[in-house]
């Protein structure tokens, strides 16, 4: 099983079956550029090797990934998204990204905040994987 402790929903609320209800929003973090590109690579690399359940494509490549940044400190923050609210992923996937993301050297904790806005379509899909899924424009 993954750790949940560290996810946030939308609005920065705990996410997730069981977590708490939280009207707090995460704690923003003051990302630091130069450890943000010196951690990054290796973070999209782990992000790479995670799928979603029902579709054969890693979720980086899928655009599900909307942002990673690392504070000076080493706390990675992933803002991602979902390809629907009712994803039966909703739990194991960021538990699944945030495990990974700890697990980069460098990196001393991570946190994933799950968003809604702007809305995951195809078009945030690589050209990678609309040609592996078949779609195309």
């Amino acid at each position: 099983m993954f750790d949940t402790s560290a996810l946030t929903g939308p609005g920065g609320g705990a996410a997730g079956p069981g977590a708490a209800a939280s009207s707090e929003p995460a704690p923003p973090i003051e990302p630091d550029p130069v450890r943000t590109l010196e951690l990054k690579p290796q973070i999209v690399e782990q992000l790479s090797t995670v799928f979603d359940p029902e579709i054969p494509v890693n979720i980086y490549e899928l655009g599900l990934i909307y942002d990673i940044a690392v504070d000076k400190d080493g706390l990675a923050v992933i803002e991602m998204t979902l390809t629907a609210p009712g994803c039966p992923a909703a739990v194991t996937l960021p538990a699944e990204v945030q495990g990974k993301v700890k697990g980069v050297e460098g990196v001393t904790d991570a946190r994933v905040d799950l968003v809604w806005e702007p809305p995951w379509d195809k078009d945030r899909m690589s050209d990678a994987a609309k040609l592996q899924l078949g779609i195309f424009d």
